[in-house]
């Protein structure tokens, strides 16, 4: 992979990012900025006995990021927050010229990504939130209502869910979820005894409460360092 930090357009989008999220804030009404977020949120969410949890992982996401698509969902944002057309079409330019710098290197070869979004490049992670939290904000109340899912956690590509099995099925929320976008593919994990691992945490439903405790890769041979109950 090559380094982003040598394409032509790397210090334009920084300072793209930089000039999106001052101008035109995305709302993140989903969205965890980090652990600690999750097990705060965590603390608000009453747990009831049928409850469970799922882990949706987005394949490949920044590759499959709509560039076009998005684009236009960001100049209307755009046009929401900044009353100078001239300086949304800036922006926009920039878009065009950020996403284009798409390479990869391959046997010692510079290969042309012609579709979704560079790994490394500062703007990746933004411009897929705009394309995500675009697709939440049509889709999510109608999908949480369905499927009674009673809570829903966004950390760049991978959903927390707590549903009630009694009222659905996770492999019809799956299928919901992968009818989203023709880009998009969802998977599924499930808990295990009443646990889940999700970023860098797992979670137990206990018939009291959330316990939290430090996940590690199964060749980590140090025990658990923090455990705690909500």
């Amino acid at each position: 992979m090559v380094n982003w930090r040598g394409a032509p357009a790397y210090i334009l989008a920084r300072q793209f990012t930089q000039k999106i999220r001052q101008l035109a804030p995305l709302p993140n009404t989903y969205n965890l900025e980090n652990t600690t977020d999750l097990i705060t949120k965590l603390k608000d969410t009453p747990i009831l006995p049928q409850f469970a949890l799922a882990f949706l992982d987005i394949t490949n996401l920044y590759t499959n990021v709509p560039v076009t698509e998005t684009r236009k969902i960001i100049a209307k944002a755009l046009k929401n927050n900044i009353p100078n057309p001239q300086t949304c079409d800036e922006l926009i330019n920039w878009y065009n010229t950020i996403t284009k710098q798409n390479y990869f290197s391959n046997n010692g070869k510079i290969i042309i990504q012609k579709e979704g979004l560079a790994m490394g490049a500062p703007t990746s992670g933004l411009i897929a939130e705009f394309f995500l939290q675009n697709l939440e904000n049509i889709h999510l109340a109608h999908l949480t209502e369905k499927h009674k899912i009673a809570r829903y956690f966004h950390y760049v590509d991978d959903i927390l869910l707590i549903y009630d099995p009694d009222h659905t099925n996770i492999q019809d929320i799956t299928n919901n979820f992968n009818f989203l976008h023709p880009n998009l593919k969802f998977t599924t994990e499930l808990e295990t005894n009443n646990k889940l691992n999700y970023l860098d945490i797992t979670i137990h439903r206990t018939p009291t409460g959330w316990k939290i405790s430090i996940y590690r890769v199964p060749t980590f041979t140090v025990s658990h360092l923090l455990q705690g109950r909500l």
